[in-house]
């Protein structure tokens, strides 16, 4: 490929090469709700106020943005082509028996250079040894941190050592590998790119995990320096779940964490093989393009939506109202944080979201379809600014601003990050989590249950409205959720999370959760409390969407083992483990 070729198209030419995978029914799973064909959506009708007028609206007029589809060639990995809800999306397969094709997909590289160990840090630098391991590869996977750091220490006992070469400064290793993952925090990363450019070589490949740093260029009119390529292999859950699938796959040819990938930049035709041997050798069970850009909006969108800020709300809302209304509060933790984060997540996973109301009979599934209704356009509303607000470029500087008022400046006192823990709710949750009997997965409450559906379908329908593809959609909507945060929530707490993950989402939690528990509480439970009549065209909207026939192809490339996450699972990044102390 010729240099700065791009290797997306908007168009799909014909690839006879590829396969493709329809939404055929799953014998392995119980996914006979999803035989019925998908109905074109109708228009929405409301008798609500504005949150709800703005909500028809968007469900009923077509696509705000139409979304191109995004083809690319690869020379070393088979492409397939799946068809979600009619749309035709290409993806790459993964699986251990790919690993022997690394050193083609990593041509010309002799150091990879894994930059930081916080979240996907320990991961990702763990999973590319042992996979070109595998592959009896002589490249280097080399862990570069800042002088000083207190990630050395746990480097070390991840068997990275200053004595083999796999251990040094950041900005050696930078400027000693062709291939440059960038894993440090977004805030670090918007201080201190300027330096990280600069020790990079001419024709090196910058990756990223994540696209604020394009977002936080952007927004001061930079783009990254033109002689180095920009790639993104961006697994679609945090960095513990993408170690620890990985390892639980080992005997049954790779489990992992799905992965999107971008090429952003390509200075000689490499960037594409690169990209998609970096998430085959993570252990993504399916990689899906994506742009840069893309990525950015749906990843921080979606930390502040259900993958953490509107869960961390929605509990919050609900425990206050079962509580109040009698029930004992380590019943409403249950019927709340535990019904979410185990039985709920469990269901939607391996049968999807239809089968979380078709579990319901009677009084129940009104009651489910109550709470769906009143809870659907409230929840579409604050999604709907959020989403502006990171287009807008408005989160990404949030959190750079954050992130230097972690430290004294102008004659201020540092403000870093308080926790949540301490509030009655997650005492209660560490009693409820104490006494709970292995491999219980809480009860499945139907009023819950209609208001996290309802918040789902919602982040769905903004991420649909906005161009996003199906593949993407889903992974960060759903698959994500269930499949990596929530389970880590189930085995700690909504809390433990809120306190201990990446500072982006972290501080999006913070700012976006008593948003959607106001909103819920002011709107939604009063409409319930005032016997608010049910909006029939939103349940059936709901059951005839074609979402659903999108999320049973992609169930079928879901891990075939599920994660295994223990009480005592440790995710908090070191410096927040040893500040603790």
């Amino acid at each position: 490929m010729a240099a700065a070729t791009l290797p997306f198209s908007p168009s799909i030419p014909p690839s006879p090469s590829s396969e493709t995978l329809k939404g055929t029914a799953l014998k392995h799973l119980n996914l006979a709700f999803f035989s019925s064909t998908a109905k074109s959506l109708r228009a929405l009708k409301t008798t609500r106020g504005r949150g709800s007028a703005l909500g028809a609206r968007m469900a009923s007029e077509t696509a705000l943005k139409t979304p191109f589809l995004l083809d690319f060639e690869t020379s070393v990995f088979k492409k397939d082509a799946i068809s979600l809800a009619d749309r035709d999306e290409f993806i790459v397969r993964g699986g251990r028996d790919l690993f022997k094709l690394l050193p083609d997909a990593f041509n010309g590289i002799k150091q990879i250079g894994v930059i930081g160990w916080g979240s996907q840090g320990p991961a990702q630098a763990q999973n590319l040894r042992d996979s070109l391991a595998e592959a009896k590869s002589d490249i280097v996977v080399k862990v570069g941190l800042r002088k000083g750091s207190r990630s050395f220490a746990e480097a070390r006992a991840a068997g990275f050592t200053e004595e083999n070469g796999t251990l040094g400064d950041i900005y050696e290793t930078i400027s000693g590998s062709d291939l440059v993952l960038l894993l440090i925090s977004d805030a670090a990363q918007a201080d201190n790119y300027e330096k990280i450019f600069s020790c990079m070589k001419p024709n090196s490949i910058l990756g990223l995990s994540h696209g604020f740093l394009l977002g936080h260029l952007q927004s001061m009119g930079l783009d990254f320096p033109k002689n180095i390529s920009v790639i993104a292999v961006c697994p679609k859950g945090m960095g513990p779940s993408v170690r620890r699938l990985y390892v639980q796959g080992k005997e049954i040819n790779g489990a992992g964490i799905n992965s999107s990938f971008a090429v952003h930049q390509d200075v000689d035709g490499r960037a594409t093989n690169v990209a998609l041997g970096w998430s085959v050798a993570l252990g993504s069970p399916f990689t899906f393009a994506t742009t840069l850009e893309q990525e950015y909006k749906s990843d921080i969108f979606g930390e502040r939506g259900i993958l953490l800020g509107a869960v961390h709300g929605i509990v919050e809302s609900l425990f206050r109202r079962f509580t109040e209304h009698g029930m004992s509060e380590d019943l409403a933790y249950k019927n709340t944080v535990e019904c979410i984060t185990g039985i709920i997540s469990k269901i939607i996973s391996t049968q999807g979201m239809l089968a979380v109301y078709n579990s319901f009979s009677g009084e129940d599934k009104k009651e489910f379809e109550k709470a769906y209704s009143a809870s659907y356009y409230p929840c579409m509303e604050i999604l709907y600014e959020c989403y502006e607000d990171v287009a807008a470029g408005s989160e990404i500087r949030s959190v750079v601003l954050a992130g230097r008022r972690f430290y004294e400046k102008e004659g201020l006192p540092a403000f870093p990050m308080g926790k949540i823990d301490q509030t009655r709710m997650w005492k209660v949750g560490e009693r409820v989590r104490s006494t709970r009997p292995a491999g219980d997965l809480g009860p499945l409450h139907p009023f819950t249950a209609g208001v996290y559906v309802a918040l789902m379908m919602a982040q769905i329908e903004i991420l649909r409205k906005k161009g996003h593809s199906y593949s993407e959609i889903i992974n960060e909507s759903v698959i994500e959720s269930v499949d990596s945060l929530n389970p880590f929530m189930h085995a700690r707490g909504v809390s433990f999370m809120v306190d201990n993950c990446s500072t982006t989402a972290r501080l999006g939690s913070r700012k976006w959760a008593p948003r959607f528990d106001y909103i819920l509480t002011q709107q939604a439970l009063v409409a319930v409390e005032n016997d608010a009549p049910i909006n029939g065209d939103l349940i059936s909207n709901f059951l005839s969407d074609p979402v659903h026939g999108a999320i049973e192809v992609c169930a079928q490339l879901r891990p075939t083992v599920d994660i295994s996450v223990p009480p005592d699972a440790d995710f908090v990044r070191p410096e927040l483990r040893q500040s603790s102390n």
